[in-house]
């Protein structure tokens, strides 16, 4: 049994790892932070929540894209935002065990805390029959969305943490949705994770 390590979920888009996160903190009794790390980065940065949720989920290193920008070359604005978020990150972690649903906090958080790093993943039907469900769109929209946003996470996870987002050598844990549930999936996260 793995006691007080902080626990990351990562999840592919639709999956339900914010859910299960939620019920993973509720059933263990501890904090959860998801968008909560956007607004303290907002208040802490002074930049806008929206702006730096787009900024997740773009990277950029042009030479021309910073000099346009920003008048000369320096640290991009989304390399900015991941320094802060950083340390928020680091910050709610050092509060206690705790649940942080993305933001590659599993990286973030890899050589100075202990972690029970998890990825949830599922199937297409099942992540689509879920985002139509919960947004009221087609199975195609749905679809399309679901491979702009993996897309997105999978090259931010990259750029950020040189590793393959969704590898399972990188988590102590994988688990499909479809295969047990949103229920089930963080009963068993929790039951690991230990009270």
């Amino acid at each position: 049994m793995i006691m007080g390590k902080i626990i990351t979920i990562s999840r592919q888009y639709g999956s339900g790892g914010s859910e299960i996160g939620r019920k993973v903190a509720k059933a263990l009794s501890i904090p959860y932070y998801d968008r909560t790390i956007i607004d303290v980065t907002a208040k802490e940065s002074g930049f806008d929540p929206k702006y730096i949720e787009r900024a997740e989920q773009t990277t950029t290193t042009s030479f021309l894209y910073n000099l346009a920008i920003n008048g000369m070359y320096t640290q991009p604005l989304t390399d900015q935002l991941f320094s802060a978020e950083c340390r928020v990150i680091k910050a709610l972690a050092d509060k206690g065990q705790c649940v942080i649903v993305g933001r590659c906090a599993d990286y973030v958080l890899r050589e100075q805390y202990s972690t029970f790093d998890v990825f949830v993943h599922s199937t297409d039907d099942f992540r689509c029959g879920r985002i139509c469900e919960h947004d009221n769109i087609s199975k195609d929209e749905a679809l399309s969305i679901i491979r702009q946003k993996d897309k997105a996470r999978r090259r931010h996870y990259k750029y950020y943490t040189e590793r393959n987002w969704g590898e399972s050598l990188n988590y102590d844990l994988c688990i499909n949705t479809a295969t047990c549930g949103i229920d089930e999936a963080a009963e068993i996260i929790a039951k690991l994770a230990g009270k």
